[in-house]
């Protein structure tokens, strides 16, 4: 299978340029700097990534050019084009002042294939405090704006390019006929890389690695696991068994909710209420890490129980031992638990850990793609749309929207009140264009309308990488309904935008639409008098509020 390598150098938009590919239908892998393979024929070019340090800096990551120049064409952005410049002969030097934000091509080569079919004047976007002064010998330039004189170069007789923009940002509007450019003109990609495709390898692997025993998966409800669970199906059938755990703080209905749709989907659920007893050990706990430590106990207590019964049930019509955890982990997950040194940083537990006696294997069959190729290969599976474009919710559910103790009647509270706000999110449409079209576009959001159109139509919910409602468990406010006057809690509304939940912004939603959602929460949640709007972005503030 072709393949694009992509060297990490710590950028920040270093997932972007891969799923900017992945929208290309092509295959790309993500790598430290310095884990070029050897010798892979599936490999077809490298790109070398942006990086927030300056090529003079002493603890600059390098990597040897030579290992892949002349047997791969290479794209260098930002960093990389910097770093290629710099190794090769060229100069870069301090830009004086940082080169931030949006800016045009004043000048370009459209006979060069990297610029083929570009317009003049072109909006692409910048973002380094470096600039190159000189190319190498042998190096021509391609493109330059009003303040970048080198925005783009070539070598005039090896297939090598830089651009010192960032193709892969949403703002750079041509930045993805860049890509294309390089992938397809110059590298020969066959855009073989699709949902459909990925199906097909996906549960002839399946077959062939899991063969007749069982597998065991935790569902969340999620994105994620949900078409983990759906690939695997189709893969093995009802060698699949999936578990369900509720621990009472999940949305309003979501557990009967997410099993009647499991059921629809096929799929083999064992539901588990566990409400009781994460309820009875919350009792009286108000810190915040000691309940998340609770409810992972717990978890991992009530799924084990679970699977140790799956593993010892020797009445079941499918005779096969149970092998297999099988997991919803996805790319990036991958991605972040090494960092660009190789070292390991973070670690995935999407179940919180089985007993060694238990002695599974570990099957992961989402874990080359990225969370918007799970949302397309659910829809080639044919998954219902609610369930995949679910927002985000965090494992400890409305424990973690909770200020103080974890009461029956608080997640009332709050799941009457969540349910008010999602459900206006996606009942609320606006139009856009421009670039807040471009980013619902970029984001993967399927349309009903022409994607090509000038102006689209989505949801709030749409363009909201999350959203929830917050009950200030800890805070009673004053408040007047009729004539008597009220002593009862205050709900936060909570609204970001993101690509990737390491960074967000609150959302500004309308005005409108919040005075009609803190209206109807305050007229029909018994026990709220009072709605406030977070405007608070990540950073300094977390997404959630425990």
């Amino acid at each position: 299978m072709q393949k694009i390598i992509i060297l990490d150098f710590g950028s920040q938009t270093t997932q972007l340029i891969g799923r900017r590919l992945r929208e290309l239908d092509t295959f790309c892998e993500i790598l430290p700097y310095n884990k070029m393979p050897v010798n892979d024929p599936d490999v077809i070019g490298v790109i070398l990534s942006g990086s927030p340090f300056s090529v003079y800096d002493p603890q600059a990551f390098k990597t040897d050019l030579q290992q892949i120049r002349g047997r791969y064409p290479i794209l260098g952005i930002c960093y990389g084009a910097q770093y290629i410049s710099h190794v090769l002969g060229g100069r870069v030097e301090p830009a004086g002042s940082r080169e931030y934000g949006r800016a045009n091509l004043s000048s370009i080569d459209s006979s060069d294939p990297l610029f083929n079919g570009f317009t003049p004047n072109s909006q692409v976007w910048m973002s380094h405090g470096d600039t190159i002064t000189a190319i190498p010998d042998g190096f021509r330039l391609l493109a330059s704006t009003d303040t970048v004189h080198f925005a783009a170069y070539r070598a005039e007789k090896e297939p090598i390019w830089g651009v010192q923009f960032h193709p892969e940002v949403f703002h750079s509007v041509e930045g993805k006929k860049l890509l294309y450019n390089f992938v397809v003109n110059i590298c020969g990609g066959r855009q073989d890389w699709s949902s459909a495709n990925f199906i097909e390898q996906t549960v002839a692997e399946l077959r062939g690695q899991i063969g007749s025993d069982r597998v065991i998966l935790g569902l969340s409800g999620g994105v994620d696991s949900s078409v983990a669970a759906v690939l695997l199906h189709r893969a093995v059938g009802h060698q699949l068994t999936c578990i369900f755990v509720n621990h009472g703080m999940l949305r309003k209905n979501e557990y009967e909710d997410v099993l009647r749709d499991y059921e629809c989907l096929g799929l083999n659920v064992i539901g588990v209420d566990a409400s009781d007893k994460f309820f009875a050990d919350l009792s009286g706990v108000t810190d915040p890490e000691h309940k998340r430590k609770i409810i992972g106990r717990d978890f991992v207590e009530v799924f084990n129980q679970q699977a140790k019964a799956i593993v010892n049930d020797h009445s079941s019509s499918i005779q096969s031992p149970c092998r297999w955890l099988a997991q919803g982990t996805i790319y990036p997950d991958r991605i972040e638990s090494l960092n660009i040194t190789g070292k390991t940083i973070k670690s995935h537990h999407n179940v919180g850990g089985l007993p060694k006696e238990m002695n599974l294997q570990l099957c992961e069959p989402l874990r080359w793609l990225f969370k918007d190729e799970v949302r397309r290969v659910g829809r080639e599976l044919g998954m219902p749309e609610h369930l995949i474009k679910r927002h985000p919710f965090p494992g400890p559910g409305l424990a973690v929207r909770i200020l103080g103790e974890i009461t029956p009647e608080r997640v009332r509270i709050l799941q009457e009140a969540d349910d008010i706000f999602i459900r206006g999110l996606r009942e609320y449409k606006v139009r856009l264009n421009g670039d807040d079209a471009r980013r619902v576009l970029a984001a993967g959001i399927p349309l009903n309308q022409n994607p090509s159109a000038e102006e689209i139509e989505v949801s709030l919910y749409d363009q909201i990488w999350q959203a929830g409602a917050i009950l200030l468990g800890t805070v009673r406010s004053v408040g007047v309904m009729g004539d008597e006057r009220t002593y009862e809690h205050p709900i936060a509304l909570r609204a970001v935008t993101s690509t990737d939940a390491m960074t967000a912004d609150w959302a500004q939603l309308p005005y409108d639409f919040l005075a009609s959602v803190s209206n109807d929460i305050i007229n029909h949640v018994r026990g709220v008098n009072r709605v406030c709007y977070d405007v608070s972005s990540k950073p300094p503030a977390t997404i959630e509020w425990e």
